[in-house]
């Protein structure tokens, strides 16, 4: 019996979305699964986010036609959002089948773990966070109004440097395989500057990186 997939993509800006940036890579990784094995998609849902994690509808969608039709939710790129505790509720409450190209052992067990994991991260960067805030107002930094509106200016001015480089860092280092040394010497060829206008590093390019990933998901 040919099993039936319905596809769940997923980019995290719309301007990932118009350009197809990482949304060819999911799909392209969909065509080898299902060439690998003999099985028949049936409808593909792509979903663009925003940096913010909202709803996600067509993950709704999704599910509902894998329901409907009794097919398996087949996801490309499984990685980051096992880390996120909304988008794991919603698959594990859904009760659908499911299969993740990217992490083909994963199962509800793991997805369990996942989210215990990512709470507990969340309690942590709380702590952290506090701490932090704790110690500088201890040495006399301004920790006001002005102090919170030039940190939130700063992480969104960061944000969105990230949202602008992350994506091409991530195709030369996931696509090509690259290191993050090579890729801060092509980044350097180019001219592009780094966040801080200056050349960059392997840490400079891991830090855009990890802070894209961190939004992205």
């Amino acid at each position: 019996m040919t099993l039936r997939y319905i596809s769940y993509y997923r980019v995290s800006t719309h301007r990932q979305g118009q350009s197809g940036l990482g949304l060819e890579a999911q799909r392209a990784a969909t065509v080898a699964f299902l060439g690998s094995t003999g099985s028949e998609l049936i409808a593909e849902f792509t979903e663009v986010e925003s940096g913010k994690r909202a709803n996600r509808p067509e993950l709704a969608a999704a599910i509902k036609a894998c329901r409907d039709g009794g097919a398996i939710l087949l996801i490309a790129k499984l990685d980051r959002l096992a880390r996120n505790v909304h988008f794991i509720s919603g698959l594990l409450e859904s009760g659908v089948k499911f299969t993740a190209i990217d992490m083909p052992n994963a199962d509800r067990f793991m997805l369990h773990v996942y989210a215990a994991m990512a709470e507990e991260e969340a309690r942590r960067i709380s702590e952290r966070t506090k701490a932090a805030l704790a110690a500088a107002k201890a040495r006399g930094v301004a920790l006001g109004e002005n102090g919170v509106l030039l940190a939130a200016q700063h992480k969104a001015t960061a944000d969105d440097f990230a949202r602008e480089v992350g994506p091409r860092i991530l195709a030369m280092h996931d696509n090509d395989g690259l290191s993050y040394r090579a890729i801060a010497e092509n980044l350097n060829r180019s001219k592009l500057g780094s966040f801080g206008g200056k050349a960059w590093h392997s840490t400079s390019v891991y830090r855009v990186a990890t802070r894209f990933r961190g939004i992205a998901a």
